[in-house]
């Protein structure tokens, strides 16, 4: 697997974030997972448990687990599973300190950009219908619903919604 990530004007653009924020994106290490497992836990009502993230991390071929720090703490996480020429977003999310600063957005195309460069075409994800933030995200960068999985959450049988990307191999960063 490789970790390093393509040189590009755009990329190097869109790491360069808030004025008073330095950003590193990097691969998500095992020494991380207790930081990731905590992101997770803050965000959703149906976290993850640690050991999935070090399986992600440590066992699955697949997987591209990525963190964002920001001036040295991890600010945002995010698993992709590549698997041939699909990208599928397993998860995503930015610590409550660092939320409405566009981390969240910074790595999910960061992330992209990364499986582009490893030859993803297309990218998939599934996003609970009443998170209109990141609804609004994805479809900003132009990511269709396909479709809907209802009572998905089991939590509070909220719907899923399927959103997938196309064309990923000729996608281009925005300013």
């Amino acid at each position: 697997m490789n970790q390093n990530l393509p040189t590009c004007k755009p990329f190097d653009k869109l790491m360069a974030g808030p004025a008073n924020l330095q950003l590193v994106f990097r691969r998500m290490t095992l020494a991380d997972v207790p930081v990731v497992a905590e992101i997770d836990r803050l965000s959703f009502s149906l976290p993850w448990p640690e050991r999935s993230f070090r399986f992600e991390v440590a066992e699955n071929p697949a997987a591209r687990p990525w963190v964002l720090e920001a001036d040295g703490r991890i600010a945002a996480m995010l698993v992709l599973w590549l698997i041939v020429d699909e990208a599928h977003i397993a998860t995503i999310a930015a610590h409550p300190d660092f939320r409405r600063q566009g981390l969240g957005e910074r790595l999910l195309l960061a992330a992209l950009e990364a499986a582009r460069a490893e030859g993803a075409r297309r990218a998939f994800l599934e996003v609970r219908a009443g998170n209109a933030a990141a609804l609004a995200m994805y479809k900003k960068y132009g990511f269709v619903i396909d479709g809907v999985r209802p009572r998905y959450y089991k939590d509070n049988f909220e719907d899923a919604i399927l959103m997938s990307l196309e064309g990923l191999h000729v996608l281009t960063l925005k300013d």
